[in-house]
């Protein structure tokens, strides 16, 4: 709505609008991880309140995790043909209104269509593929630092609003504790609607680092046919095939495992969820800088060698997790190595996903990179919640995890050298 004339009004000041662009995908992005992550709280009070088991529990928010990633490839289209701030301002309303359904619900049903679908849907519209999208339009120059930023916004939310959910869950009630994330929800809304510019050409400027300014390209076929379209051609690189399996893998390692089921497998081993959501937020602030850090690496480190080292000291730090005291000093060494490349894999993915076809596709590409991070998610969502019930506790789950992760490290190296050219 202002971005027009606040645009020129910035960069005759020497502040280009992407800077802006790139504030509010980052305060979107870290409000719409809030209420994607706020389930991990949730688990214990749900099964406390209504006798569901943690599997029960466990399905809708895989359903939530499956429907993130499968949304994203199609978000990534959507956005091409109907610009970032129709598609963003569509996506987080649904939000709040799924988070607001279920605040009220009292079945199991409607957790499955407040988390499960309205959520699960929405989030996936302004997953990391937004932060590609904006990447790749708005900036010429600093590309793998802005992905950093970015992505970095997934542990902010999660570093803000968990251990705030969670103190609130715990002395006043789980449905209080979804409104931090809610009324950030809103307030980004209002940002989105007043500020957001689909393309710096639209706004008459160049993207940053670059000297011509690039009209808008026109819209896109269907969100349907470009998203297929973009994935029969890269079904036939192997590059792609590597970055599906490892991305797999890191959704298998994080938003699935760790993101849902790390306070009640500290609650099984004694520790209060405020105190285990403590430990997840340090994770968050650990994860923030890796993955700035790796945003800037992967600008001058051959990208393949970065993913061998993230699922690397992922694994181990998964595997060395059953043998540490589970208290928040004791799992601090746990915080800092997980949380280092938590979401660290992502700008050398987002990057190597450029170079299976063209730079202007890469977003559709990852966009289906990222469908099959988040399918990993779900399997360990409801895998894991099963393992639970089953076994009785989480060890096999987490253990699980840590292997595939040392298996997707050596993976990585099979990417083909000349991808690290990248975007």
């Amino acid at each position: 709505m202002f971005a027009a004339r606040l645009a020129p009004a910035l960069a005759r000041r020497g502040l280009h609008y992407g800077w802006v662009m790139a504030a509010i995908t980052f305060l979107t992005t870290l409000s719409t991880a809030a209420a994607l992550g706020m389930p991990g709280i949730l688990i214990v009070p749900l099964r406390h309140e209504f006798g569901w088991d943690t599997a029960a529990v466990s399905g809708p928010l895989a359903l939530r995790l499956v429907l993130f990633g499968v949304t994203a490839p199609f978000a990534a289209a959507l956005i091409g043909r109907y610009g970032i701030r129709a598609v963003v301002t569509a996506a987080v309303a649904l939000i709040v209104a799924g988070v607001a359904l279920a605040s009220r619900m009292t079945a199991l049903w409607q957790l499955w269509l407040a988390w499960g679908v309205l959520v699960g849907i929405a989030t996936g519209m302004t997953a990391m593929v937004l932060a590609a999208t904006v990447v790749t339009r708005w900036f010429h120059a600093r590309r793998g630092l802005v992905l950093g930023l970015l992505t970095a916004a997934n542990a902010a939310g999660q570093l803000i609003f968990l251990p705030i959910a969670a103190w609130i869950s715990d002395h006043v009630g789980w449905r209080e504790a979804l409104l931090p994330a809610t009324l950030a929800c809103v307030a980004c809304l209002v940002l989105v609607v007043l500020f957001a510019a689909d393309h710096p050409g639209s706004v008459g400027l160049p993207a940053f680092g670059a000297r011509d300014i690039v009209p808008p390209p026109p819209p896109r076929e269907g969100a349907v046919e470009a998203s297929f379209n973009a994935l029969a051609e890269a079904a036939a690189r192997p590059l792609f095939w590597v970055l599906f399996a490892t991305f797999f893998v890191c959704g298998f390692s994080t938003n699935g495992l760790v993101q849902t089921h790390f306070i009640p497998l500290c609650h099984d081993f004694g520790m209060t969820d405020l105190a285990a959501a403590s430990v997840l937020a340090m994770m968050g602030a650990f994860d923030f800088v890796g993955t700035i850090a790796s945003g800037w690496l992967s600008d001058r480190v051959d990208n393949r060698v970065l993913l061998f080292w993230y699922y690397g000291l992922r694994g181990l730090s998964l595997l060395m997790l059953p043998f540490l005291n589970f208290t928040v000093v004791g799992l601090s060494a746990f915080a800092v190595f997980y949380g280092l490349d938590w979401v660290a894999t992502v700008p050398p993915t987002a990057r190597l996903s450029g170079q299976v076809l063209d730079r202007e596709r890469g977003p559709l590409v990852f966009g289906w990179a990222f469908a099959a991070h988040q399918l990993g998610a779900a399997t360990a969502a409801i895998g894991a919640g099963i393992t639970r019930d089953v076994f009785a506790t989480y060890i096999p789950a987490f253990a699980t995890a840590g292997v595939a992760c040392l298996l997707a490290a050596g993976a990585a190296l099979a990417v083909r050298r000349g991808a690290r050219l990248a975007v």
